[in-house]
């Protein structure tokens, strides 16, 4: 499986290729950095992120695009633009039908090293040990992204276990509740039944009671 990770920005967007091997062995295919700057306008800068994007899609052809999720920050216009690049480049895939998959920075970090709340410097350690790579990638963009494409190579398949297990459960429970429901008009059924039976005997015995009076018989 191929995985395209891409850590969003405006100023700075990271795309990262690796390939997955049975069990956690990943290997580093391309990485690269899409650079714009902030007096450019916005919807160039945007574009160069598209362009990019479209570019690598086309060539390398992933099975999947991993993106960083984004979250609301102190600053709200970098937010905004990192969501913006996030966006752009997931219309990208969903022109192709690439699916995509979306991560938080603790998952990543949690994923890479194990704890939620690893620094950069922690993280370009590790995800250089763990690509076998001769020197660490740089700037960090580079590194985030090869990060997020490796946090979705082993997260994906228990991602999708879970997913299968939430399945049988929700069949599961379908299956007990068409039981129950049945089970309940069955004996709404059979109330209605026996409610039916006790009426036409008290009939009866009104009609019993009725004649035994005519006869001069008391009950």
């Amino acid at each position: 499986m191929r995985v395209m990770g891409v850590d969003p920005g405006l100023t700075r967007c990271g795309l990262a290729l690796i390939e997955t091997a049975p069990g956690r062995a990943v290997t580093a295919l391309d990485v690269d950095v899409v650079r714009t700057t902030a007096d450019e306008p916005i919807e160039r800068r945007l574009r160069a992120v598209h362009t990019v994007a479209d570019e690598w899609m086309d060539v390398h052809k992933p099975d999947v695009v991993a993106i960083e999720r984004v979250f609301a920050q102190n600053q709200v216009s970098t937010a905004m633009g990192t969501a913006q690049a996030a966006g752009v480049v997931a219309l990208a895939a969903a022109y192709r039908d690439i699916p995509v998959a979306f991560h938080t920075p603790s998952e990543v970090k949690a994923a890479i090293t194990g704890s939620g709340r690893a620094d950069k410097k922690q993280m370009t350690l590790m995800i250089t040990r763990i690509l076998g790579l001769q020197k660490p990638p740089s700037p960090a963009d580079a590194a985030d992204a090869l990060a997020l494409a490796v946090c979705h190579s082993w997260r994906a398949p228990m991602q999708g276990r879970v997913a299968s297990l939430d399945a049988q459960v929700a069949r599961s429970r379908a299956g007990f509740e068409a039981k129950v429901a049945v089970a309940r008009e069955s004996a709404a059924s059979r109330g209605s039944r026996g409610r039916g039976s006790a009426a036409d005997q008290e009939r009866a015995r009104a009609a019993a009671r009725g004649m035994a009076r005519t006869k001069g018989v008391r009950w």
